[in-house]
């Protein structure tokens, strides 16, 4: 006679064990929520010595939103009331930082339109960048990143729609208005920077262009931006010292005015992006725009609207806004 053995099974986990698992996997969602609503709100606070941390966090600063769909769909998926609620704080955190620019802030009433661009120093077409830069139909052009060898299908192309231009190392500006006083913007750099005065039925214009140096990030995420930052201190010094009424900044400033670095510049300058354009603006790169590095920024002028151009052969979208006063 024979006895069988019934197989060994693992019994099922209680019911009460499941759901402490499932809440202490809820608790984490809501920690990794409040930890992310704690760098929207205190970004600044993220220290910016060897490797300008705090720089590179807010380069990329309203991307950090795409988080909260994420977090949300596992915070359904655990059924966490605590992981839901805690999304509140990145939410409203983001909102109060860039709902704003989710609305369309244009109005009607421009009187000078300007357009900034860096055309790229490997740009295959700059007879076509000069020809797109034409139809856009713009007063004022400021250009970055000029080469020796591109300069003259550049002032080739432009010549006939812009009478008026200055160029000054790798930067330029051409004008359908009377241009004077082309020169150094102050100290910066004399290849990379010019100010020159529009003159206008309105009064005159002081306009700059500027391409800042460019940043660096190491495969070690060291974010190198001192000769950056070190050009954003004397274009904001620069723009102090300036003692005309109406100014415009035009360039690739090589990062976005949510960096740190720009502080002094934003508090004496209006973003064009951010008073009358909609969206985020993003300029860089061409191809998948991620970072809004080039700008437009004013003094004593009002913007009515902000958008960006279609792409050339540049790795970077040209930028264009309309002003008056």
């Amino acid at each position: 006679m024979t006895s069988t053995v019934p197989p060994l099974t693992s019994p099922a986990p209680p019911r009460a064990y499941r759901r402490t698992r499932r809440s202490r996997r809820g608790l984490a969602l809501a920690a990794m929520a409040l930890l992310l609503g704690l760098l929207l709100w205190g970004h600044g606070w993220i220290p910016n010595g060897a490797g300008h941390l705090g720089s590179l966090v807010e380069t990329f600063l309203p991307w950090y939103g795409l988080a909260v769909p994420v977090l949300l769909a596992g915070a359904l998926c655990r059924r966490s009331v605590a992981a839901a609620a805690a999304l509140l704080v990145p939410v409203v955190a983001w909102l109060s930082l860039f709902g704003g620019q989710l609305v369309d802030r244009s109005g009607p009433g421009a009187r000078l339109t300007v357009v900034s661009h860096n055309v790229g120093a490997a740009n295959p077409d700059p007879a076509g960048t000069a020809r797109d830069l034409v139809a856009s139909g713009a007063d004022l052009v400021a250009l970055e990143e000029l080469t020796p060898q591109a300069t003259g299908t550049y002032q080739a192309g432009l010549a006939r729609a812009y009478p008026y231009h200055a160029v000054r190392g790798t930067v330029g500006l051409w004008s359908r208005l009377p241009l004077s006083d082309a020169g150094p913007a102050g100290a910066m750099d004399p290849s990379r920077a010019m100010r020159a005065t529009v003159a206008t039925d309105r009064g005159r214009l002081a306009v700059y262009v500027v391409h800042l140096w460019s940043v660096r990030v190491s495969p070690g995420a060291s974010f190198s931006a001192d000769v950056r930052d070190a050009g954003a201190e004397r274009l904001d010094r620069a723009v102090a010292a300036d003692p005309a009424e109406r100014v415009v900044v035009l360039g690739d400033l090589n990062g976005t005015l949510d960096d740190r670095a720009f502080a002094g510049l934003t508090a004496r300058l209006r973003s064009a992006q951010d008073v009358a354009g909609q969206g985020f603006g993003f300029s860089w790169p061409a191809t998948f725009p991620v970072a809004r590095i080039d700008q437009i920024l004013v003094r004593g002028v009002e913007p009515t609207r902000a958008w960006n151009l279609p792409a050339t052969g540049s790795d970077h979208l040209p930028v264009a806004a309309g002003i008056r006063w």
